[in-house]
């Protein structure tokens, strides 16, 4: 199938009136499903099938769909229909409040660190009881944002991987643009406004102008609205989105370099030596706390990388017209390839390991057990390979996204001067999940 054919398809089904609720129904059912038997189910987290369907299915593939097709997930997730449901039979469609849409993305970040933080303090994932919570939680705020606020004002700016799809989706390899020779005389607006066909953006978009796929859900909605059909559905090579990004924005840049301290979390406290660090640690803070160990431990793998980062933007600097942070502004999205390589190479471990566990535990609902069975999905051998090779990729797409960046930024020597500490720092970093890689780790289920 050629790709303008293939274009064509997909525009096809965005613009099917049972686009997205063919997908959004089953979803939410599930979902009602995964709550029940998280929150009323069997409490140990190794036999409940909402547990698996959760942290050993769904959190594991969802970097991975991200990047293959933008956020799509957004548009079918059970907490945005939930949101539409609200807002249409208790909706008061309030404008988004200002503090929200100045630091939304922030209030991102700091979710996503907290509720990192949270599951190794309280132990959420190893806990159905803990996940069901944690979901009742977040659909409680869902539900009153979707109550008081306009369109989807939880999934633009409180939901916490809203920052991770949209770090991802712009190295994603599907896009959703205007086609500017049309757009240009278009006087109507109905992609962002919407009309008698389908609501508006739901993710305060203005297809007509916009330029980058970070909020993008594929909805569908502008396609469906567009008197001009101007809105064209395309493929790309992945990261060449990040190669030119007209506005950088800091705190999408201090994401990516959090996504990594966060992934070097979860591999060090998954090794079977933690146990040993913990001791160690605790020796030095004088302190045989886990809680507070662990703490200490979560923000200094956060703050190191950070450093690092800002360190190499620095010497940068040195060499190119544009201070530090800047430079860590323009150069934290090259991060962004080896924070999936990264991400994805953690996430194959338990999909890959403990894969079996969705059917087995799905199929002791219906009284059929598998004590005692392989839940790995392949050997470990496989997995490694498998892990290696994401690291490689995402090690060389880093490289050259910085690359990207500098040449479209600088010229001349100023190019090769920038290039150089990132290199530096992306080598690493890859080093560093490499070794970490390479020690014993434990299994979730």
């Amino acid at each position: 199938m050629s790709q303008q054919k293939g274009s064509q398809l997909l525009k096809n089904i965005l613009k099917s009136k049972w686009y997205p609720r063919i997908f959004q129904w089953p979803t939410l059912i599930v979902f009602a499903i995964i709550m029940y038997e998280l929150l009323i189910g069997i409490p140990v987290a190794h036999d409940n099938f909402g547990t698996a369907m959760t942290w050993v299915l769904w959190w594991p593939i969802i970097p991975l769909i991200f990047l293959l097709v933008g956020r799509f997930w957004c548009a079918i997730c059970p907490f945005a229909t939930v949101s539409d449901l609200v807002q249409k039979f208790v909706g008061n469609n309030r404008p988004v409040p200002k503090f929200l849409k100045k630091y939304g993305i922030w209030i991102i970040d700091a979710l996503f660190i907290l509720i990192t933080w949270a599951d190794h303090i309280w132990g959420v994932v190893e806990s159905p009881r803990g996940s069901g919570i944690l979901l009742l939680m977040l659909t409680t705020g869902v539900i009153v944002a979707g109550a008081f606020f306009e369109r989807r004002t939880w999934c633009r700016y409180l939901c916490f991987i809203g920052g991770l799809a949209g770090n991802y989706s712009r190295a994603g390899a599907l896009q959703l643009r205007g086609t500017p020779e049309i757009c240009a005389k278009c006087t109507v607006s109905a992609c962002y406004k919407g009309s008698d066909k389908a609501p508006g953006c739901p993710m305060f978009e203005f297809p007509k102008t916009m330029d980058n796929s970070a909020r993008c859900n594929f909805c569908g909605d502008c396609v469906k609205n567009c008197p001009n059909d101007s809105i064209t559905i395309s493929t790309r090579i992945p990261t060449k989105e990040l190669w030119f990004i007209r506005k950088p924005k800091l705190e999408e840049s201090f994401l990516a370099i959090v996504i990594m301290g966060i992934v070097f979390v979860q591999n060090i406290t998954m090794l079977e030596v933690w146990a040993e660090i913990q001791q160690w640690m605790g020796g030095i803070l004088g302190t045989a706390n886990k809680d507070i160990i662990f703490t200490v431990t979560f923000i200094i793998a956060m703050a190191i990388p950070a450093l690092i980062l800002y360190l190499t933007s620095w010497f940068a600097s040195l060499k190119n017209s544009d201070n530090a942070l800047m430079n860590l502004t323009k150069f934290g999205y090259a991060l962004i390839p080896l924070d999936f390589a990264g991400h994805m190479a953690h996430n194959l471990f338990h999909l890959l390991a403990e894969g079996k566990s969705v059917l087995f535990t799905g199929l002791a609902l219906f009284g059929i057990n598998n004590e005692g069975a392989s839940a790995a999905l392949v050997g470990m051998e496989t997995i490694v390979f498998l892990q290696y090779a994401l690291l490689a990729l995402g090690t060389l797409a880093s490289i050259y996204t910085a690359y990207r960046i500098a040449k479209s930024n600088y010229k001349g020597k100023e190019v090769f001067g920038t290039v150089v500490p990132y290199v530096i720092l992306i080598l690493a970093l890859v080093a560093f999940n490499i070794y970490l890689f390479m020690l014993p780790m434990a299994h979730r289920m």
